[in-house]
């Protein structure tokens, strides 16, 4: 499963929460915008889980995911890749072969893929629906569907669910016209810890030998 497939779906669950639909659900996803907008950091482990047609598990990755205004860092320990992102420069590296590829954050093009825009990216398209309230590994948990007015996006359908005491993403799926099913699952989140500048950036002394391929 590419990284990038993971950066579309994480962006999709959380920056499509603002189309103009359904009144109980814009309620919902406003205190969702709102509480996790208040955080100076954010910190996230999560499990993103591959389901095909038959509803057999094909593959699952663990994951984390660190945030703090522009800047963000996500480890794929599963998938080799760890990337940093100072909101300038971004910095992919390949664990297995000891390589960083460093790429210039573009206003344009970098939108779609940033994690640190998690909780401030706000998509248009979508039509929304409250479906209710589900008891999701023994917490109370508001539904929320999500439906791409573009007809032709390759999923049909995203199902949120918000942790209704604590206003956090609990678990999200998105259902592809392929059959596929991708279910990510938040298993922990801090906020508001002391992370300094230089987390989120990629330092070479600390990676003897590393080859590094510049492409600015």
């Amino acid at each position: 499963m590419k990284v990038i497939s993971l950066f579309s779906f994480l962006f999709l669950i959380v920056g499509s929460l603002f189309a103009q639909q359904d009144a109980k659900a814009k309620e919902i996803l406003d205190k969702l915008s709102q509480v996790n907008k208040s955080y100076k950091t954010i910190q996230i482990d999560f499990s993103f889980t591959l389901e095909n047609k038959t509803g057999s598990v094909t593959e699952t990755n663990e994951g984390s995911v660190a945030l703090k205004g522009k800047s963000y860092r996500l480890h794929m320990p599963a998938m080799g890749m760890e990337v940093y992102s100072n909101g300038v420069a971004t910095w992919s590296y390949l664990t297995q072969s000891n390589e960083v590829n460093i790429t210039g954050n573009d206003a344009d093009s970098d939108a779609a893929l940033n994690p640190a825009n998690l909780f401030t990216i706000y998509e248009k398209g979508f039509k929304y629906t409250y479906i209710g309230e589900e008891n999701i590994g023994g917490k109370s948990s508001l539904v929320i569907d999500l439906f791409p007015v573009d007809k032709s996006r390759e999923y049909t359908k995203v199902r949120l669910c918000v942790d209704k005491s604590k206003y956090q993403i609990i678990m999200a799926k998105t259902f592809n016209k392929d059959g596929n099913v991708y279910t990510l699952a938040m298993k922990n989140m801090k906020t508001d810890q002391n992370l300094t500048d230089d987390y989120f950036t990629f330092n070479p002394a600390k990676f003897p030998k590393v080859e590094i391929n510049d492409m600015r």
